[in-house]
């Protein structure tokens, strides 16, 4: 959603230092199951207070006799924004603005997140609205038309009519053929215009429950206060049926997938190579991290140099590995330059993936890698709102918290012989899609 920011100085948001402390924090969990975590730091007189829910954009609504529905999750994201039993339509951003506070809310493939921050005299405004969102929110027919226009025109505006907008919706169903993976976040507008209202309500009732969801609470809170007035507002919410999912696996990809997709945004054909990679738990999908930062971190990274710096055969090239739970894609992405053909351009990047499979990368490189993982995992945990985000994330998709505070001891131990053996057993031109992006024009 479209972000609000009022009343705090955005400095004072993101404070907290930039040394990399561990975060200590609190779980408990209600009888209802909501997990809950706490993180104090009264450095400064500010909360944040976010609610996680394990639904993402992979989980469709509808039903199989009316057929599944896509962005169902993301329509949720703005639905849940339009009031409540106790809160009036329209007036949740006033609210916030009001009491001097911020909010936003994002979803994902996998999960969907809301926040608030406000000064910390407010903690016990924020609890109430977050509970009020789970247990009174307000899903009728004019809340679903006006949302419905909302997200339609969030379509058109960052997808349809923005230049290579279309680019991982392209990717991804081409290289998904079973996982709703294949799907896109936002959903198809044909899905949400035959939805029910019917269907809206449960799609609610089945994953907006709190033992499907994870309550975080950082910044300036006195503990023990902070958990009765969680018990207070939360306590009460009735437990629901815990979904389960029963995706179906994808065959390997053993031949090279060749697509095409035009847009009519573009003058300047693209072309990316996608593989799909393993879920972001497993050890691999760090390794491929590294692999990605060492081939397109920045102007001194090996395509960057070579391709766009040295040859000029490249307006801009990247290397980029989508971390998901069930399967990541790893894109290597170019546009050409001048008379540069994207057949030459993924020849000269297949080239320095064949050295990465064939040779190390030298010591210099590596703790120059090493070097921009330790900046990364510090920033990370600079300030609160980025903290919050973690402890959510690293529970509800990692189900470990403490990788907060440990994630970056697993890119210390990767080791040179790990980052050629990856690409060696990921990035070969049979596992891959090969997708030539192009203008709308050249059909």
């Amino acid at each position: 959603m479209k972000k609000i920011i009022v009343s705090i100085a955005l400095g004072c948001l993101l404070t907290a230092g930039m040394h990399a402390q561990k975060v200590e924090f609190k779980e408990f969990d209600l009888d209802n199951g909501l997990h809950v975590i706490m993180h104090q730091d009264n450095s400064a007189p500010l909360v944040t207070v976010g609610v996680m829910y394990d639904v993402g954009g992979k989980d469709l609504g509808g039903n199989q006799e009316d057929g599944n529905r896509t962005g169902f999750a993301h329509f949720f994201e703005h639905l849940l924004f339009e009031g409540t039993k106790n809160i009036e339509r329209g007036s949740w951003f006033e609210l916030v603005s009001s009491n001097g506070g911020a909010n936003n809310a994002n979803t994902s493939l996998d999960r969907t997140y809301y926040y608030e921050v406000f000064p910390s005299n407010n903690l016990e405004l924020a609890l109430w609205m977050e509970s009020e969102r789970m247990l009174h929110p307000v899903i009728d027919q004019k809340g679903v038309d006006t949302q419905n226009e909302v997200v339609k025109e969030e379509k058109r505006l960052r997808y349809d009519n923005q230049p290579y907008g279309q680019l991982l919706f392209a990717v991804s169903e081409n290289l998904f053929e079973k996982h709703p993976y294949k799907y896109k976040n936002v959903g198809e507008m044909e899905d949400l215009d035959a939805a029910t209202l019917d269907e809206f309500n449960a799609y609610f009732d089945k994953w907006y429950i709190p033992n499907n969801a994870v309550l975080v609470i950082t910044g300036d809170i006195d503990e023990s206060k902070t958990k009765d007035l969680v018990e207070k507002y939360f306590s009460g919410i009735p437990k629901g049926e815990k979904p389960t999912r029963n995706f179906m696996q994808e065959d390997p990809i053993t031949e090279q997938i060749n697509a095409t997709f035009y847009d009519p945004n573009i003058q300047i054909p693209a072309v990316i190579a996608a593989y799909r990679t393993p879920g972001h738990g497993e050890r691999d999908a760090y390794v491929l991290d590294m692999v990605s930062t060492y081939l397109s971190g920045g102007k001194s990274s090996v395509l960057y140099k070579k391709l766009v710096d040295n040859q000029q055969q490249a307006l801009a090239v990247q290397a980029v590995n989508l971390s998901q739970r069930d399967y990541g894609t790893y894109a290597l992405f170019g546009i050409p330059l001048g008379d540069t053909t994207t057949e030459t351009l993924i020849t000269e990047i297949d080239e320095e993936i064949k050295k990465m499979q064939t040779e190390l990368i030298s010591e210099r490189d590596f703790q120059k890698l090493q070097n921009t993982f330790e900046n990364n995992f510090v920033n990370s945990n600079s300030g609160m709102q980025g903290i919050a985000s973690s402890l959510a994330t690293y529970y509800m998709l990692y189900e470990d918290v403490d990788l907060i505070n440990k994630e970056i001891d697993i890119y210390r131990s990767i080791t040179r012989e790990e980052i050629r053996d990856a690409v060696k057993k990921y990035l070969n031109p049979n596992q891959r899609v090969l997708l030539n992006y192009l203008p709308e024009s050249t059909k």
